[in-house]
């Protein structure tokens, strides 16, 4: 008799990868073993599909039923669920899609965007920084901004932002005149009080969301961007993009200045 685990296991198998030796445990009584099983794995595959296509519904628009049907299926063969919470799956079908469907490249972008969108809605609850708190810190201190749970930076090579939403608002003629050579751009997606917002960043405001994102005090943050970011700092506020904040003393003038190498996505369950 096996044991339960050898059973877990062997229907993981035939699940995953097709792998039949799990027949050998099932009792047919009329119906072959293996179309038993064919059963579960027919519903094993609808319902990871039907996740993929909540998560990502401008893809699935964009190349039509039976082609995203397809593109999810191979997917599904090659990275299966790690846990039964399904809002965590798909986070890698927008590097999926760079190898699968090379002729279409900002599909990969627009697939990025949404899992950024995708984790926004589902990141934990935090309530947004008070701005009010900023007065209240010493005088000569180095505040560090805690990046709110939602909150995710990503590069685009393409107009990813334009795509999904002319997309999702079957906008035919805002599709057609998008042009797919606006690009590289630079996104901040979040969750704020009006639901997930997604903005563009210049280069020099991205370099410093990265820098502020990743803890790196403001003083050393603004040596990064090496330009004023009063404005950029006050937008990321009133979007609710810092849940926290600390201090610590300032440093001289003569402090160097340090470029993160981490990348910060989302202080991240981690729009690419």
């Amino acid at each position: 008799m096996p044991t339960l685990l050898e059973l877990q296991r062997a229907m993981n198998g035939f699940m995953t990868v097709g792998d039949p030796a799990a027949a050998a445990f099932v009792i047919g009584d009329g119906i072959a073993p293996e179309a038993r099983l064919a059963i579960y794995r027919n519903t094993y595959h609808g319902n990871l599909v039907s996740a993929l296509r909540i998560s990502y519904p401008a893809v699935k628009r964009l190349v039509g039923e039976d082609f995203f049907e397809g593109a999810a299926r191979a997917f599904i063969d090659t990275h299966p669920p790690r846990s039964g919470y399904l809002n965590d799956y798909g986070a890698e079908v927008g590097d999926f899609l760079a190898q699968f469907a090379p002729s279409l490249p900002y599909l990969t972008d627009v697939a990025r965007l949404e899992w950024a969108v995708n984790s926004a809605l589902h990141a934990e609850d935090a309530l947004p920084l008070d701005p009010t708190r900023l007065s209240a810190l010493p005088a000569d201190c180095d505040p560090i901004f805690v990046a709110h749970p939602s909150a995710t930076l990503m590069e685009c090579a393409y107009p990813a932002d334009t795509i999904w939403r002319a997309t999702l608002d079957e906008n035919d003629n805002a599709l057609s005149a998008i042009d797919l050579v606006d690009g590289p751009l630079n996104l901040v997606v979040n969750r704020g009080a009006d639901g997930v917002s997604v903005a563009r960043l210049s280069a020099d405001e991205f370099n410093f969301a990265k820098a502020i994102f990743a803890g790196v005090p403001l003083l050393r943050a603004l040596d990064v961007a090496k330009s004023d970011m009063s404005t950029s700092l006050a937008a990321h506020l009133a979007a609710g993009r810092f849940a926290d904040i600390r201090f610590e003393p300032a440093t001289s003038p003569e402090r160097p200045t340090t470029s993160p190498e981490r990348n910060i996505t989302s202080q991240e369950r981690n729009v690419s």
